[in-house]
């Protein structure tokens, strides 16, 4: 269905999160409440020229409480309702919406349609809240459109208060402030003021335009591993022999570095051989794994560790459990972790 030429249709899809939460006035405690009490409080919604649309989580979850199957019903409301809308935004707790936002960039293939996440630091009840103007913006990018009648924005995208984020290139830098998001090594697809401006040579386009396929398998057979002075070598040998792990992504010193000592090596070497990825990530918030720059970052790479480039933690993991979940074998999995699939890291 050709939708450029009417009016923009947009579906949201509530799943919870602080942008729909009110008071408990027994435990004094934030829970969700119904999506179309959400929009009582957001009147200046029909004040957009735009068909809207809504389903919702039921019941609506706290983010804490996302899974792989959570992101499989979000992921299943797109593809069902893909020929009938031209965008949509996801309402989204901002606790694992970068993992989220990083999941569903892989889920959805070959998409050409805008995916936006948004939420709040604050209930949209609230006075001060920044949910209304989050949601609104939000509704605004998915219908945006360019000169050709395209949608401008043809990925998935993290909406919060000055910024859109590419997702999966998204981390979640504050529980205080309302701009809570930042994509540390890749700039904004969009900056909000007066206006909003598309950073058009930012935002990801195909080659060619293929139909939707979203992979719904994940394989969530996975683990972060986080490096520390004065790890011993019985916690790394017991974390990384946990039964049924696939993959490992290990959060290592600035440029990918980890201790030179001979039981880090043989021990990550030996979960290789037993077939586990390991992927290198910095737990730096900028940059990027170097694993040439250091010999302490090059003795990790000769182990067969992968280098994850500038990849975050959150696109790390999610990246794995996508590729596992086709039921790649190991070798083609680090294959492709070597790729990028939709704008996720920069391969040097």
């Amino acid at each position: 269905m050709n939708l450029s030429n009417s009016r923009p249709k947009i579906l949201i899809v509530y799943t919870g999160g602080t942008i729909g939460m009110i008071e408990d006035p027994v435990t004094r405690s934030l829970r969700p409440f119904d999506f179309s009490h959400l929009i009582d409080n957001v009147p200046k919604i029909q004040m957009l020229d735009y068909d809207i649309d809504n389903i919702q989580f039921d019941p609506p979850i706290d983010s804490s409480n996302m899974s792989p199957k959570h992101w499989s019903d979000i992921a299943r409301a797109i593809e069902e309702n893909y020929d009938q809308f031209d965008g949509f935004v996801v309402l989204h707790g901002t606790d694992t919406m970068a993992f989220t936002a990083s999941a569903l960039s892989f889920m959805l293939e070959n998409l050409h349609k805008p995916v936006i996440i948004t939420g709040s630091q604050l209930p949209i009840g609230e006075v001060r809240t920044d949910g209304e103007e989050n949601l609104i913006t939000a509704l605004q990018v998915a219908a945006a459109r360019d000169i050709n009648g395209d949608s401008m924005v043809q990925e998935v995208g993290i909406l919060f208060e000055n910024y859109l984020w590419r997702g999966n290139r998204s981390t979640k830098m504050s529980a205080d402030n309302f701009n809570a998001f930042k994509s540390n090594n890749y700039p904004p697809l969009a900056k909000i003021g007066l206006g909003i401006h598309f950073n058009e040579d930012a935002l990801y386009r195909m080659p060619n335009k293929r139909p939707l396929k979203v992979r719904y398998n994940l394989d969530a057979n996975m683990m972060f591993v986080t490096l520390f002075p004065g790890m011993t070598q019985s916690t790394l040998e017991y974390v990384v022999n946990t039964p049924n792990i696939r993959g490992i992504v290990l959060k290592t010193y600035g440029a990918g570095n980890a201790p030179q000592e001979v039981w880090v090596t043989d021990t990550l070497r030996s979960a290789i051989a037993r077939g586990v990825v390991i992927l290198n990530v910095t737990q730096c918030v900028n940059g990027g794994v170097h694993p040439s720059l250091y010999a302490t970052g090059n003795s990790l790479a000769e182990a067969g560790v992968i280098s994850g480039y500038d990849i975050t933690g959150e696109a790390a993991v999610t990246k794995m459990m996508y590729l596992f979940g086709m039921g790649l074998p190991a070798e083609s999995v680090k294959k492709y972790l070597n790729f990028s699939l939709c704008g996720e890291v920069t391969i040097h």
